[in-house]
């Protein structure tokens, strides 16, 4: 996935706001937890108030997150 992740940064950088967490590390605990985290990995689009748009679920291609993030962007 990280291929697929880092690869969707580089293209979209400038338009979303891309944000890793850590499952092992305690800081990422409230966050993981409002958002209903509870499997490895998960991949969550939000709006600017921290409302989730989408969310995908285990091993995704880049074409889903294409689909997400063009409804973001108006694409």
């Amino acid at each position: 996935m990280r291929p697929i992740v880092h690869g969707l940064e580089t293209k979209h950088a400038a338009k979303i706001d891309f944000i890793y967490l850590d499952i092992d590390d305690p800081a990422s605990g409230p966050i993981m937890r409002n958002l209903g985290f509870r499997y490895q990995p998960e991949f969550y689009l939000l709006d600017d108030s921290g409302n989730v748009i989408q969310k995908w679920i285990g091993y995704a291609e880049a074409p889903s997150f294409q689909v997400g993030f063009a409804k973001v962007l108006g694409k």
